[in-house]
């Protein structure tokens, strides 16, 4: 398996530029499948913490750069969707939300909602022993000992500490969406109705917006959240997203920038 990635050909949700060189870093095996975002890519061209590979190593080997509530030394560590970066020297906490055209940028949040994280059900099975084991959308899986109030498109609250579900939101007419994917990804609104699918084709989701048009989607790509949510991403300074304006490494970087993504350990 090569140890390339070419950038025009990242995932969309990927916040990187793609004409600007020819590679960048691949992440590793991890959550959020191909959808994962390497952590250099947060710390270097999201937040500009660090200039290069090397100094993100060093970053991360302080121990001081959580990953919902984990230290996380692995610059090429996957960050996905409703993952929480904390920093805890700088004392500064984000949440990963996917921005306009599915990309994922940062919202600054506070100490308190730093200390969960939001996970959509997409699995519920049994396991050996009779336990109900629930699957959200990073691959992240919990045994539940009562699993009757929980079902697939749900939302669940859940501590970086213990696991603990610490609330759920179910997934029915009414309740508050994010778009996570699609044309409209960011977009908030509340669900008016859903329009089940008899055949293979995936179920249509109406959401209606106040003050706007509201829009049509498909199951998989609405996220059911709370209005603490949504508040904190308003009351909070967001961080700099890294759009179309994200930094670009100078020209006295770029060398050791694509020695680096090529596959160089620049030691």
């Amino acid at each position: 398996m090569t140890k390339h990635q070419k950038r025009l050909s990242v995932p969309n949700s990927w916040p990187v530029e793609r004409k600007t060189q020819t590679f960048t870093v691949k992440a590793d095996a991890g959550p959020h499948g191909e959808d994962g975002v390497p952590l250099l890519i947060v710390l270097r061209d999201v937040l500009g913490y660090v200039d290069s590979r090397k100094e993100a190593r060093y970053a991360l080997n302080q121990d001081q750069i959580l990953i919902n509530g984990t230290p996380e030394s692995d610059e090429s560590r996957p960050v996905g969707m409703f993952d929480i970066l904390a920093f805890t020297e700088r004392e500064e906490y984000y949440r990963v939300f996917p921005g306009e055209g599915g990309r994922l940028a940062l919202t600054a949040i506070d100490t308190d909602a730093a200390e969960s994280k939001l996970g959509k059900i997409v699995g519920k099975q049994h396991v050996s022993g009779g336990d109900v084991q629930l699957t959200l959308h990073d691959g992240h899986t919990l045994l539940v000992d009562d699993a009757s109030e929980y079902a697939p498109s749900d939302s669940i609250v859940i501590a970086n500490e213990d696991d603990e579900i610490v609330a759920h939101f179910e997934y029915e007419e009414g309740a508050l969406v994010t778009a996570v994917d699609g044309q409209h990804a960011g977009e908030i609104g509340t669900i008016d109705e859903i329009q089940v699918t008899a055949s293979s084709a995936p179920n249509n989701v109406l959401v209606e917006q106040d003050g706007g048009e509201g829009f049509e989607t498909i199951e998989e790509y609405v996220v059911v959240i709370d209005e603490n949510f949504t508040s904190d991403d308003e009351d909070e300074e967001a961080a700099p997203e890294a759009d179309a304006g994200a930094d670009i490494p100078d020209e006295a970087d770029a060398d050791e920038t694509d020695d680096e993504e090529a596959g160089g350990d620049d030691e």
